[in-house]
């Protein structure tokens, strides 16, 4: 899995964008290929993260394009600055009921799209 986390700072508000984001971008990532999930944090003070999954790198990259221009064009008048973006593939994961996680080798696992 491939992991995109983007932190804005100085955001007017983010229930706005977050009702924004519901209404265009989650859409337009449903439609890309490998979509995992979107969410949106309220980190308070002014702070806003967002953390999009997606099966591999190559799928986050064929959406990335419109996924930002989308945010640029309607996002942009709640918040000052660029988003700080990290991203980078999952190589370790634990979820509820498990004993233990596994960590991932160090080479991307191959999946069947």
């Amino acid at each position: 899995m491939f992991i995109i986390t983007r932190r804005i700072e100085n955001l007017r508000s983010t229930a706005e964008a977050a009702k924004r984001a519901e209404a265009g971008l989650v859409p337009l990532l449903q439609s890309a290929a490998g979509f995992k999930g979107y969410h949106i944090v309220a980190a308070g003070d002014g702070v806003g993260l967002s953390v999009t999954m997606f099966e591999t790198r190559e799928d986050a990259e064929r959406v990335k394009d419109r996924a930002i221009s989308w945010v640029k064009e309607n996002l942009s008048d709640l918040y000052t600055g660029e988003p700080q973006v990290t991203a980078g593939e999952v190589i370790f994961s634990a979820r509820p009921g498990a004993v233990t996680g596994k960590a991932a080798s160090a080479q991307p696992e191959a999946r069947p799209h």
